[in-house]
């Protein structure tokens, strides 16, 4: 059976109040639909360099795991970005500023 989901919004505003307690910079730079939507993370390293996470299904377990889909030059991501947001506008963004790579996107209870 799959799992249950929660409402991207939902997830989103929960994401970012947990982001906020380790004092973790984020911001939603585009706001996807508050039910259905996607969500990916940019997680910009501040050296030019950053990682964009998405989920994807694990059909062996049924899961669906945050994977860092790219990595790379900020730019580049940038434009990975906007392709994406092109083709399925309920996506939401979230971009977190952390030298260190810091998502919390691995962390208990964000699945």
């Amino acid at each position: 059976m799959a799992e249950a989901r929660l409402a991207a919004g939902l997830w989103v505003s929960a994401y970012l109040a947990r982001l906020g307690l380790a004092n973790i910079p984020a911001y939603v730079t585009a706001r996807g639909d508050d039910v259905a939507g996607a969500v990916m993370v940019k997680c910009a390293h501040l050296d030019g360099q950053a990682t964009l996470w998405s989920r994807e299904w694990d059909f062996q377990t049924d899961a669906r795991p945050w994977i860092a889909a790219q990595t790379g030059p900020e730019r580049d991501i940038d434009a990975s970005i906007a392709r994406q947001r092109a083709r399925d506008p309920d996506l939401w963004v979230i971009e977190i500023e952390s030298r260190e790579g810091r998502t919390l996107l691995g962390d208990e209870g964000l699945g």
